[in-house]
């Protein structure tokens, strides 16, 4: 014969679970949104150019020092530029993890 649970006892079935469930879910959902709303920057060539990521990895500003653009080297420009965003998303990625 099956063995009941007790009125007002744990039910480990059914609706214990699924209230359990449904708590992590609000839990997991407070995490992500307090995520996206922290930012962290990445910078390259001594602060020329800075992007600024979201903790939920989105890329929101870019600057670069006029300096750097009046120079001209296109190419220094993406280098730094790449090195900046990578930088970004890696403290985006260690935020995630704290």
């Amino acid at each position: 014969m099956a063995k009941r649970s007790k009125p007002g006892g744990s039910d480990l079935g059914g609706r214990g679970v699924m209230q359990q469930i449904q708590q992590l879910q609000e839990q997991m959902l407070k995490a992500q949104e307090a995520l996206a709303e922290e930012q962290v920057t990445g910078s390259a060539g001594g602060g020329a150019v800075k992007i600024v990521a979201t903790g939920d990895q989105r890329i929101i500003s870019v600057s670069i020092d006029p300096g750097l653009i009046e120079d001209g080297d296109k190419e220094l420009i993406e280098d730094l530029f790449l090195t900046a965003s990578n930088q970004a998303l890696e403290e985006s990625r260690k935020a995630g993890r704290r």
